[in-house]
């Protein structure tokens, strides 16, 4: 399609969203990116983040863990460890996730850090994700 750009978001457990879309927007690990049609190719590394595609005149958010991004003129695929539409996202899970991880971070000394770290920030992104999708 003329002006519009094949988005493909693939995990480890399959296909997660094909769709042509207007622009798209994501968490590079060296910053925020956009892509529009007919953009200059690249490969870059994901970290966890947004994914914000726009469609028409809609706007859609994902939740996307690590992984990679690569980008061609008229194609996104994106490559992560994980990924939820704004509407697949449970939003109790995300908020007892969150309970956990703040417990995991007050154990100093028992506590893998980075591992605790990386969970709180899953969580707080998939509520500010879904978030959104109910302010729409």
């Amino acid at each position: 399609m003329e002006n519009k750009l094949r988005l493909d978001i693939v995990t480890p457990h399959g296909l997660v969203l094909s769709e042509d879309v207007d622009e798209v927007a994501a968490t590079g690990t060296e910053g925020e990116f956009g892509v529009l049609p007919g953009h200059v190719p690249f490969i870059t590394t994901l970290k966890i983040g947004m994914l914000v595609l726009k469609k028409d005149s809609k706007t859609e958010y994902v939740f996307v863990s690590s992984g990679y991004a690569e980008v061609s003129p008229d194609k996104v695929v994106i490559l992560a460890d994980s990924a939820e539409r704004s509407e697949d996202i449970d939003v109790e899970r995300a908020k007892a996730a969150i309970k956990r991880a703040e417990e995991r971070l007050r154990q100093e000394e028992k506590v893998d850090f980075a591992r605790a770290t990386a969970a709180l920030e899953r969580a707080a992104i998939r509520i500010q994700i879904a978030e959104r999708r109910v302010a729409r």
